[in-house]
């Protein structure tokens, strides 16, 4: 059966906090920096020592005393008895000069262009400085972390990924929304163990195996007669809550079984990716020990109709005057593909007008 908004469904504040309230981060773990990126920093990362260590050329030239040859031009041009010594960008400078002259700068002999002291020249920590703070404990570990990671000589790095057993449940022979699950989690900084059951005791049996950190169960969580996923977990563990005052993804339950959270989301795409967005996520987060990843304020082009007492999850696009509304329950997959954002509707609002500002979280 389809539940409407009612009494019997639980605030989606309140499901949350029934699925990961008791959740913790999970234990570090030490990887290769090649192995760091889309993870979450275990703990701050700092700095050992400065970058450069001491003065280095930022491009190719001559290394000179500036002092010694300052105001040298075409028509006042400096003898030197021999020629200075040549450095490539990122050499450090010779004892005795803090200067690189450009190659056209000395010609016959003679130096021939002013410069002055530090010119072309990075300086002792000018690119990061010794016991700087590198990356905050919590951060995602994007590709310009790694730039500075290996920039000051670290192989590896303290990172959290938790480890997401995704039961994709039934005999649907195409399976299109586990993928897509899989590579959010990836996302968000988590891993994938991927399993399919068919049956209450099967679901079960899958629910419980395996030694990942939480269980992500996809498909069969509604009410029908093929539609197991809840039985299974009430068999695998405990049901705390199964329907939820959200929309879409009314008929989505949260548990848990052999100590670990349990989130089952239904089948259908927009309903899968709305109850994973508000529950799944932020249960990565809480696992990876990830900082907030707050939503940031935009625009409606169009206004939002939303019942009260549901927490309405709205598609969004981005655009240049703001924030496209496309729609939720029912959404079509051409629409839903166009989507970069979700708008969460509170169940006390009955949605926003059109040209009003509203959180908008990103996909």
């Amino acid at each position: 059966m389809i539940r409407n908004a009612s009494s019997a469904l639980i605030p989606l504040r309140e499901a949350a906090n029934l699925l990961s309230g008791e959740a913790a981060p999970v234990a570090p773990a030490t990887v290769p920096l090649a192995a760091a990126l889309g993870r979450v920093a275990a703990g701050a990362v700092v700095a050992r020592s400065d970058v450069p260590v001491g003065l280095t050329a930022m491009r190719d030239g001559f290394a000179v005393d500036a002092a010694s040859v300052g105001g040298a031009s075409a028509y006042a041009p400096i003898f030197l008895g021999r020629p200075p010594p040549w450095v490539e960008a990122g050499q450090p400078l010779p004892s005795g000069t803090d200067a690189v002259l450009p190659p056209e700068g000395f010609v016959d002999g003679m130096v021939v262009a002013d410069i002055a002291p530090r010119e072309g020249v990075c300086g002792a920590g000018d690119d990061v400085a010794g016991s700087e703070r590198l990356i905050e404990a919590g951060t995602r570990i994007e590709p310009l972390h790694l730039l500075i990671l290996e920039s000051v000589g670290l192989k590896v790095v303290n990172v959290r990924q938790p480890l997401l057993r995704v039961v994709t449940a039934g005999s649907s022979i195409l399976d299109t929304v586990s993928p897509l699950l899989g590579r959010l989690i990836a996302r968000a900084g988590g891993a994938t163990e991927a399993v399919r059951a068919q049956g209450v005791r099967d679901i079960a049996e899958a629910i419980r195996g395996g030694a990942a950190d939480a269980v992500l169960v996809v498909g069969g969580s509604g009410f029908g007669r093929s539609d197991h996923s809840a039985a299974a977990l009430a068999i695998a563990g405990e049901v705390r809550a199964h329907g939820i005052a959200m929309r879409p993804g009314e008929t989505t339950a949260v548990g848990s079984a052999a100590g670990r959270p349990v989130l089952l989301v239904p089948g259908r795409p927009e309903a899968a990716l709305a109850a994973f967005l508000a529950l799944g996520r932020p249960l990565i987060a809480r696992l990876a020990g990830a900082q907030d990843c707050l939503p940031r304020r935009h625009v409606l082009v169009r206004k939002i109709v939303s019942s009260i007492g549901l927490s309405e999850v709205v598609f969004v696009r981005s655009g240049p005057d703001g924030v496209e509304p496309l729609g939720g329950a029912g959404l079509p997959l051409s629409r839903l593909v166009q989507a970069d954002g979700i708008i969460v509707v509170e169940p006390e609002s009955e949605g926003f007008r059109a040209g009003e500002e509203a959180e908008v979280w990103a996909l």
